[in-house]
C-alpha cells in the first residue's frame, strides 16, 4: 500500500473516532503512532459495521424504510471473510480492518463474534437475566477489548481476560447512559427480570413516569460494572507504558460517565451524559498515575464470581452464515 493510501486510511479512521466516540478519542491520542493507527482503524471498522446494520452514519440518523439489516449483516460477514482472505478491499473501513487483522494476527473468530453482536440486535434478542446482558456486552464490546489488547502486544490469556473485562464495563456504562435513547429505537439491553422487579413494562421504558424506578436500575447497572473496571486495571501493567496510560485514561473517562449517570438519578436522560474537557484532562493525569502504579502493585486474582469470556468463543449460527472461515 502506498504512502497516500496509508495516510488516507488513517485520516478516515481519525475522523470516524472524532465524531463517533469523543470519550475514547481523547485517550487514543496517548498511544504511540503505530499503535494509535491500528487502534483507530479497528475502531473505524467496528463503527462502520454498527452503522451499516443500523442504517445510520456515525451513530446518527434514521434507517430508510427499505433498509434490510439482515442483508446488510450478511454482506458485512462476507466482506470480513474476504478481508481475511487477503482480497483487495475498496471500502476504507474494510481496508483498515484488513491491515490491522493481518498485521496483528487477530483471530477471525473474534471479528465474527463481534458481528454476531450486531446479529443479536438484528434479531431483537431479549435479555432475561443479567448474565444474558453480559453475553451481549461480550459480543459488542468485550471481544473488541480482546482485539485492542492484541494490537498492544498482549497475548497471555489472563491479560486478555482483563481486556475483555474492560470492554464489558464500558458497555454496561453505555447501556446505563443510553437506556432511554435505545428504548425509543425499540431496543432494551436491561435484564427483563430487573424490569419486572421494578414494575416497568418493557414497552414503557422511555416514558417519563418511570424515571425514578429506571434510575434505580441504572444505578444497579453502574454498580455491577465496578468489579469489571477493577479487574481491568490488573491488565494495565502488562501493556507498554504509553498504551497503559491510554487504556487507564479510557477506563477513568468511561467510569466517570457511569458515576455521573448514577448521580443524576431520574434526570440522567434529560441530556446525554458526557465529560467536559477539563474533566478529561484531570482523568488523563489520573490515568497516568494508574499506569505507573500498576507497575508497582501486585495484580490481584480475578474473582471467581465474575462472568468469564468463552474460552473458545463460538459464533451463533443465526448471525454468521457458515461459508467457510
Amino acid at each position: 500500500m502506498n504512502a497516500g493510501a496509508n495516510a488516507s486510511l488513517l485520516d478516515h479512521a481519525t475522523e470516524t473516532i472524532k465524531v463517533g466516540s469523543k470519550s475514547f478519542a481523547a485517550a487514543a491520542r496517548l498511544f504511540d503512532a503505530p499503535t494509535r493507527r491500528s487502534v483507530l482503524m479497528l475502531y473505524a471498522w467496528c463503527r462502520h459495521c454498527d452503522d451499516v446494520v443500523d442504517g445510520q452514519e456515525l451513530g446518527f440518523g434514521m434507517a430508510a424504510p427499505s433498509h434490510d439489516p439482515h442483508g446488510e449483516l450478511a454482506r458485512l460477514v462476507e466482506q470480513t471473510r474476504r478481508a481475511y482472505a487477503g482480497e483487495t478491499m475498496p471500502d476504507p473501513a474494510f481496508a483498515a480492518f484488513q491491515e490491522v487483522a493481518l498485521r496483528h494476527a487477530i483471530a477471525p473468530r473474534h471479528a465474527f463474534d463481534h458481528l454476531a453482536g450486531f446479529g443479536m440486535d438484528v434479531d431483537a434478542v431479549h435479555y432475561d437475566t443479567f448474565e444474558d446482558t453480559l453475553r451481549y456486552c461480550y459480543h459488542v464490546a468485550g471481544v473488541v477489548g480482546l482485539m485492542m489488547a492484541q494490537i498492544m502486544g498482549a497475548q497471555a490469556p489472563q491479560v486478555l481476560d482483563r481486556a475483555c473485562d474492560l470492554g464489558l464495563a464500558f458497555q454496561l456504562t453505555n447501556i446505563a447512559r443510553d437506556i432511554v435513547d435505545d428504548a425509543r429505537l425499540g431496543r432494551c439491553y436491561l435484564p427483563t427480570q430487573w424490569l419486572r422487579e421494578a414494575g416497568i413494562p418493557p414497552e414503557e421504558l422511555a416514558l417519563p413516569r418511570h424515571r425514578m424506578a429506571l434510575a434505580k436500575i441504572a444505578a444497579r447497572l453502574v454498580d455491577h460494572a465496578e468489579p469489571y473496571y477493577d479487574c481491568a486495571l490488573g491488565g494495565v501493567s502488562a501493556l507498554p507504558l504509553r498504551s497503559a496510560w491510554a487504556i487507564a485514561t479510557a477506563r477513568r473517562v468511561y467510569r466517570q460517565i457511569g458515576i455521573e449517570v448514577k448521580a443524576r438519578g431520574p434526570r440522567a436522560w434529560d441530556e446525554r451524559v458526557g465529560t467536559s474537557r477539563a474533566t478529561k484532562l484531570k482523568l488523563l493525569a489520573m490515568g497516568g498515575v494508574d499506569a505507573l502504579l500498576s507497575r508497582l502493585r501486585p495484580v490481584r486474582p480475578r474473582p471467581d464470581g465474575l462472568w468469564r469470556r468463552p474460552a473458545d468463543a463460538s459464533v451463533p449460527r443465526h448471525a454468521v452464515p457458515a461459508t467457510g472461515v
